[in-house]
C-alpha cells in the first residue's frame, strides 16, 4: 500500500490560486453581495459588524479587487484621476489634500499626474487615462487658452461618452462640471485694499498671456487698483512658478524700482520668487519694495515679513471638485467660494 497523500484537485486549486470574492464571503460567513458591497465601493451601506467581518476575511486571505475586471463589468473603475501642473507647488498639494479626503469618504481611489502647463503632456495624458476607465477626471492645472484645443475636447468628450466624468477647476466645455474660483473679485479687492493703503505705483509678476487664473487676476488687481487711485506700471511675464517670480523681480530691479512701490505676483509662488530676489538686489521688503501674492499658501505666513495676499480655501476647493466628479444632484450655485484679502507686514500702511 502506497504512503503517498493524494490532494483532492478543488483543494490544490484553493491552495495555489488567487483567493475570490466567494471566499472571502465564505470566511466572514457573510452573503456574496454583502462581501461585494463592502469592498468594492458601493452606494449601498453595509453595517460596520458586516464590513469589519469582510474586511478582516480579506486580509487573511490575501483577497485584493480586481480593478481591471470591476472596471469592465461597470464601464468605469473606482479611480478618480488627477491632473495638476505641478505637483511641488504648494496651490496644487493643497488642492489634491482637499480630493483626496473627498475620495475617501466616496471609497476612490485618486491617482495624480502632473502636465507642466503642457498641451501636448495633458493631451497624452487623458488619452492614456481614458483606457484606464476612470470614474472621473479633474482637471486642475491652470487652464489656457490651449485647453480648448479641438483634440483635448475630442478625448474629454469621448470620457464622457464612455462614463467617466469630467471636473474642471475653471470653465469648461462639453460635458465638462465646473468648479469656479472668482480671481478677479478675489483680486479685485486686494488692489483697493492696497490703494486704500496710499500706494500709488505697482509692478505685476505674471504668468504667460493666455493662463486664465493670471489673466483674471491681473484684470481684477487692475481694477481695484486703479480705483482707489493707483497704476500699474508695468507688468512682467513668465512661468507660474518661484523661479519665474524670482527672474522676473531681477529684470523688474535692473529696468528700476521706485521706493514705495508695490509688487503684485499673481500667486504666492510667484511673489515669494520676486521677495528673494529684492532681499538678494540689497533691498528691503516692506518699506522700501511692498510686496502681495495670491492664494495664501501656509508658507506665506512663515515668511519675514509675512506676505500679504488673498485667501483662497485650496482644500475645499479640491474637496468640491471630488463632490461634483461623484454626486449626481451636485449643481455649481451651491457652491460659494468666499474668498478674503489677508493684509500683513510685506504691505505696511503708506496712507
Amino acid at each position: 500500500m502506497s504512503d503517498t497523500t493524494v490532494v483532492p484537485a478543488s483543494h490544490e486549486r484553493a491552495r495555489t490560486s488567487a483567493p475570490t470574492l466567494e471566499d472571502v464571503a465564505r470566511e466572514a460567513g457573510v452573503s456574496l453581495a454583502t462581501a461585494s458591497r463592502a469592498l468594492n465601493g458601493s452606494t449601498r451601506k453595509v453595517a460596520d459588524s458586516y464590513r469589519e467581518r469582510v474586511e478582516a476575511a480579506a486580509l487573511r486571505l490575501g483577497y485584493t479587487a480586481n480593478l481591471s475586471a470591476q472596471a469592465t463589468a461597470r464601464g468605469t473603475s473606482a479611480v478618480v484621476a488627477l491632473l495638476v501642473a505641478d505637483i511641488a507647488d504648494p496651490y496644487f498639494g493643497q488642492l489634491a489634500a482637499g480630493v483626496a479626503r473627498g475620495a475617501d469618504e466616496a471609497g476612490l481611489i485618486v491617482t495624480i499626474s502632473i502636465t507642466e502647463r503642457s498641451l501636448e503632456r495633458e493631451l497624452r495624458l487623458v488619452r492614456a487615462l481614458r483606457g484606464q476607465r476612470p470614474r472621473a477626471l479633474i482637471l486642475a492645472a491652470s487652464r489656457s487658452d490651449d485647453s480648448s484645443a479641438p483634440e483635448l475636447q475630442a478625448e474629454l468628450d469621448a470620457l464622457a461618452a464612455a462614463g467617466g466624468r469630467i471636473v474642471a477647476l475653471g470653465p469648461g466645455a462639453g460635458e465638462v462640471r465646473s468648479v469656479l474660483v472668482d480671481n478677479r473679485s478675489g483680486a479685485r479687492a486686494l488692489g483697493a485694499a492696497l490703494a486704500a493703503r496710499g500706494y500709488r505705483r505697482a509692478i505685476v509678476l505674471a504668468a504667460d498671456e493666455g493662463v486664465r487664473t493670471s489673466d483674471e487676476r491681473i484684470a481684477g488687481f487692475d481694477a481695484g487698483f486703479t480705483s482707489g487711485g493707483g497704476s500699474i506700471d508695468r507688468i512682467y511675464r513668465d512661468g507660474f512658478t518661484r523661479e519665474g517670480g524670482h527672474a522676473l523681480m531681477q529684470q523688474a530691479l535692473r529696468d528700476g524700482v521706485e521706493p514705495g512701490t508695490l509688487v503684485f505676483g499673481v500667486s504666492d509662488v510667484v511673489a515669494i520668487g520676486g521677495l528673494v530676489a529684492i532681499r538678494e538686489a540689497g533691498r528691503t521688503v516692506g518699506d522700501d519694495i511692498a510686496v502681495a501674492g495670491f492664494d495664501d499658501i501656509p508658507a506665506s505666513r512663515d515668511l519675514t515679513p509675512a506676505l500679504t495676499t488673498v485667501h483662497v480655501p485650496l482644500e475645499d476647493v479640491g474637496y468640491e471638485a471630488l463632490r461634483a466628479a461623484v454626486d449626481n444632484d451636485w449643481h455649481p450655485d451651491a457652491v460659494v467660494t468666499q474668498l478674503d484679502v489677508r493684509m500683513r507686514e510685506s504691505t505696511p500702511d503708506r496712507s
